[in-house]
């Protein structure tokens, strides 16, 4: 025997797409068919006693029934919830479809004057067709046509006339009611869809924003969003800051020509506008003297139709700070030969070795007082150029490790007053160099020789950096309240930017390129050896502002043992 073809599987109203439930879309349409129950309902009733107060013959029970029905579908309205037709087969199809089928076959029943009910029906038969699936839309037009051709054929038989025209347009109105069925639940099923289609990619859209939007503040270089006017619309922390001057980052909106210092980014805007194509440009910033950036800057135009203008085309920048660029090349270059460094170091050690021996033999048999101070010299230097392989080693320790302090406490004023004439005497600048003891007989726990290099550092760059003016460059002492001595070394010099503060004490960062960024760098490491914090900041001496690097020294007690 043939066996049956499977049947294909009713499309419900309540689906998923894309994650978003459609039942969303069904629960509006249930509020829109409510208020229509309601409405039809009240009009209903307003002619039942529009016709009564006219005088006109009517059926009592036509205008109970009238009543009935407006009581029914507002307890329904009230009771029921759109959550309830997310599942097309719980809906509460008696209360409202059953219902108006019932009050309206009625009406058509007990018809007078003329009236015709007919059209009606056609709320039930839409309800059904949008918020159920499509059998009960069909099977809800079935009985409305079945019902409307049992009228036809009674009043026939009463009337005892032609009855073909009567059922001819009972058959026109029940077919009607089956394409109103059959195209109502299909367009109903088509907007749910797409109408969750929609949501999804508003809420994958609205994700999106979110994440870019996280991207772009967090990034290093900056993003500027600028419109044909020269208008700033957004701009991410790291452009505002770019922007900025020295009283602070430079707004999120703003008129980019109201900055006088923004012209050169203004100018790049505008022939980005006017080429309508991308720019490439080294551009340098002066809020102040003082205050310089080199900035790289690529310009895109968002997508915009090319065969004409487009006004509400926006220019997007994007800003490298070179400086920051830079330095980064040049840590790479010289990280790989930090990592030499301590193989030929200890590469160094043995013919240091041999040199510091043989200068030994040789001072055992010279007598001419000439040359004995001169293997003295040989001997000296030799000493430090192994305490400076000891501390390059200590430099590349294991990190966590502690160093061992085993250093003898010292006076820090009587320590720093000998290292900074010895330098004042090298360099010949005296009178520019100030300072200004206030530790008395305080002591430290620091080897003089490394108090010695950290200092020496610490005076290079501030001469490198200082004006020529007397005073340009101080060093002074003084005790903390807290058990603490500070050793501060200030210059009159301008601000350090912000790129060169961030990577300050890092190794291999530099300002300048024939410098390693060393320096600082080892400093830190030998004050980190004794425990002592060596710092920056942006200080006040008198009524003038300059760089200040200062260390803070744990204080030793006098009956402290070492």
């Amino acid at each position: 025997m043939p066996t049956a073809a499977p049947t294909k599987p009713e499309p419900t109203v309540s689906t998923t797409v894309g994650g978003a439930d459609t039942g969303e879309a069904v629960g509006r349409f249930w509020l829109v068919f409510m208020r229509a129950r309601l409405a039809v309902a009240i009009v209903l009733l307003a002619l039942q006693l529009f016709v009564v107060a006219l005088g006109s013959t009517t059926s009592g029970l036509s205008l109970l029934l009238c009543a009935l029905h407006l009581v029914a579908a507002t307890a329904t309205r009230l009771a029921s919830s759109p959550d309830q037709v997310r599942l097309p087969r719980r809906w509460p199809w008696l209360t409202t479809v059953g219902v108006d089928l019932a009050v309206f076959a009625s009406l058509q029943s007990l018809q007078t004057g003329g009236l015709n009910y007919t059209l009606l029906f056609a709320l039930p038969v839409l309800m059904a067709a949008v918020l159920g699936p499509q059998r009960r839309a069909l099977a809800t037009a079935a009985c409305v046509t079945l019902f409307l051709l049992a009228d036809a054929g009674w009043a026939a038989w009463i009337a005892q006339d032609d009855a073909a025209p009567r059922f001819f347009q009972t058959a026109i109105t029940g077919t009607a009611f089956f394409l109103v069925a059959l195209l109502a639940h299909q367009l109903s099923v088509r907007l749910a869809r797409e109408e969750a289609l929609a949501q999804s990619s508003q809420m994958a859209a609205r994700t999106q924003a979110l994440v870019n939007e996280l991207v772009i503040e967090s990034m290093g270089d900056g993003v500027l969003v600028v419109n044909e006017h020269g208008q700033v619309l957004t701009g991410n922390p790291a452009a505002r800051h770019m922007l900025g001057g020295e009283s602070g980052d430079a707004p999120a909106s703003f008129l980019m020509a109201s900055i006088p210092h923004n012209q050169p980014l203004s100018d790049l805007v505008q022939a980005t506008f006017a080429q309508r194509g991308p720019q490439l440009a080294e551009i340098q910033l002066e809020p102040t003297r003082e205050l310089r950036r080199r900035l790289r800057v690529r310009s895109r135009l968002t997508p915009h139709d090319t065969r004409e203008a487009d006004p509400q085309a926006l220019c997007v920048l994007f800003l490298e700070d070179l400086h920051e660029l830079e330095a980064r090349v040049r840590t790479e270059k010289l990280a790989g030969m930090g990592r030499m460094s301590v193989a030929v170091a200890h590469e160094i050690r043995n013919p240091l070795a041999a040199i510091s021996q043989a200068n030994a033999l040789l001072l055992e048999d010279l007598r001419d007082p000439q040359h004995l101070r001169l293997a003295e010299m040989v001997a000296t230097h030799t000493q430090r150029l192994n305490r400076v392989v000891d501390d390059v080693l200590n430099v590349a320790r294991v990190p966590g490790q502690p160093a061992a302090v085993d250093a003898s406490p010292i006076v820090l004023d009587a320590a720093v007053n000998a290292v900074l004439g010895e330098w004042c005497q090298q360099h010949g600048c005296s009178i520019r160099v100030q300072w200004h003891p206030g530790c008395g007989d305080a002591r430290t726990r620091f080897d003089p020789e490394h108090l010695r290099r950290v200092l020496v550092n610490l005076l290079d760059n501030a001469n490198r950096y200082a004006s020529k003016a007397d005073g340009a460059v101080r060093v002074s002492t003084q005790t903390e309240a807290t058990g603490w001595l500070r050793l501060s070394v200030w210059s009159d010099g301008i601000p350090l930017e912000h790129s060169v503060r961030r990577h300050l004490f890092e190794p291999f960062f530099s300002s300048e390129s024939r410098s390693s960024g060393m320096g600082l760098y080892l400093c830190r490491e030998l004050c980190a050896r004794y425990r002592a914090q060596l710092n920056y900041q942006r200080s006040e001496r008198g009524s003038q502002s300059g760089n200040d690097f200062f260390l803070r020294l744990p204080l030793v007690l006098a009956d402290s043992t070492p």
